[in-house]
């Protein structure tokens, strides 16, 4: 039985717009997922139906075989922006879950040295140690980032979600946190699903990449990812890592010449 499995599920928000329609999917657990597609085909929209913030239209999404939302399940996410909380240090931040988790938040409050230490850890594992009472104002953008990255693991989440998390930051930047990501996908093995318009990005760091259609989004390709971990950043430079790069490109410019009308743009 798949961890995560979405059967024919569509939805259609109240304003009456078909974001996404009969969308197949199966992800096992420990699993890394990217989905890759045209703009607004309904990527995000995913997470929220596997999340529960969206209860589909039509079709079933089940985690562990119960329906989203029948039985609790814990989740992290990372966004585009960390949105970490000024007024509180870094460690403060990646600390937060835990106020609130159903699961941790009592023996936090008794008892908040093991978590402090698995945090302290977190942050070491992204070089942030020594940054634990920095404030936010005093971290680049790529620090901030790994902040997020370690408060969406603190709780020890069965499924993260990161939604194009490393989109805003310079290339340079963006190859640092997708090792950093490995490392922390590696050490804790949580079912990822990332959401990203980076097909190198995709490549690097997944197993199973879902290219979805325009909209309404539809599964359109499925492709494996083989390549053995940990994964060097040299990898990126290889004509097989390229290949499937390519692959990936053309299939999401045959998507968008239909839309635009252009033949090959994108290709």
């Amino acid at each position: 039985m798949p961890f995560i499995e979405l059967r024919d599920v569509s939805l259609r928000y109240d304003n009456g717009y078909l974001a996404v329609e009969g969308v197949n999917l199966s992800i096992e657990e420990g699993e890394f997922v990217a989905l890759v597609g045209p703009s607004g085909c309904g990527k995000s929209t995913l997470l929220r139906v596997i999340s529960g913030l969206r209860p589909p239209s039509a079709g079933q999404a089940t985690v562990r075989g119960q329906p989203v939302g029948s039985t609790p399940v814990n989740i992290g996410m990372a966004f585009q922006n960390p949105t970490l909380m000024p007024w509180r240090t870094v460690l403060q931040n990646i600390l937060l879950p835990l106020e609130v988790s159903p699961k941790h938040k009592q023996r936090y409050r008794q008892n908040p040295k093991p978590y402090v230490e698995a945090a302290r850890e977190l942050m070491a594992s992204v070089g942030l140690s020594g940054f634990e009472n920095a404030h936010v104002w005093e971290l680049s953008g790529g620090m901030q980032q790994r902040a997020s990255l370690c408060r969406a693991l603190i709780h020890q989440p069965e499924i993260l979600m990161l939604d194009e998390p490393f989109s805003a930051l310079d290339a340079f930047t963006r190859e640092e946190l997708w090792q950093a990501m490995q490392v922390l996908y590696l050490n804790r093995r949580p079912t990822v699903i990332l959401v990203t318009h980076d097909l190198r990005e995709a490549v690097y760091l997944s197993d199973t990449i879902y290219t979805m259609s325009s909209r309404p989004g539809r599964i359109a390709h499925v492709r494996r990812v083989e390549f053995p971990r940990p994964r060097a950043l040299e990898l990126t430079y290889q004509d097989d890592f390229a290949h499937i790069v390519r692959e990936l490109r053309k299939q999401i410019g045959g998507m968008r010449s239909q839309i635009t009308g252009l033949k090959g743009v994108g290709a």
